[in-house]
């Protein structure tokens, strides 16, 4: 199952009013800032009805529990990520590789809480939400294998150096949302110049997976 078909999955059957999406979407937003600071043990239902402002029973009506209730706000921080990163797909491949860049930090920037939330799964470790965490990093590889080479299936060798890259990219966003030194437009440009050396070290071992030449600068 895929991020799309597991936020789908999470979403109330025969629920499907504008009303009720609406307040499923504002309860997994208010999920996402309590989240971000606050490990899942040490946030009780009735800590999160508290600061929610709502009855405890709304959470379990639309989310079953409080498992539910996590998973629904990793799974559509992940999908947003994803699909913001993934923007641009009418553009030449290259300058396709430049958007995702810019729209992954553009996201990471503007979502800072559910960035953490991705990345690092709140505070404290979880199987499943690195899981679903993996799932973004393979995502987001095969989005960059498609500018970088036109195609994602890709063997071995480019996967893992383009995965390596992923896994820098996470921990140099986290520190620049939390000391942002740096515009976006300089972050940008920094990732897609380790980018571009990752490409060529591929090159280097694989001649038939040549790097594309760099990205222009948008205006």
């Amino acid at each position: 199952m895929n991020i799309s078909q597991q936020r789908d999955a999470s979403r109330p059957r025969a629920r499907g009013t504008e009303r009720s999406l609406a307040r499923r979407a504002e309860l997994i937003a208010i999920g996402r800032r309590l989240f971000a600071d606050t490990s899942y043990d040490a946030l009780s239902m009735d800590d999160i009805a508290r600061q929610a402002h709502v009855a405890k029973g709304l959470i379990y009506y639309y989310f079953q529990s409080k498992r539910g209730y996590y998973l629904a706000i990793i799974q559509d921080s992940v999908a947003d990520l994803v699909s913001f990163a993934a923007s641009g797909s009418e553009l030449p491949r290259v300058d396709r590789v430049h958007r995702t860049i810019d729209g992954y930090l553009r996201f990471a920037e503007h979502h800072q809480a559910a960035y953490r939330t991705i990345v690092s799964g709140g505070v404290g470790f979880d199987t499943e939400v690195h899981a679903i965490r993996d799932e973004v990093r393979e995502a987001i590889v095969a989005t960059i294998a498609e500018g970088a080479y036109g195609h994602s299936d890709i063997p071995a060798l480019p996967r893992m150096s383009l995965l390596s890259w992923v896994c820098s990219v996470e921990g140099a966003t986290l520190d620049w949302i939390d000391r942002p030194d740096l515009s976006r437009e300089t972050m940008r440009d920094l990732l897609v110049k380790t980018l571009g050396g990752a490409l060529r070290a591929v090159e280097e071992l694989d001649p038939a997976f040549p790097a594309p030449k760099p990205a222009r600068r948008e205006a």
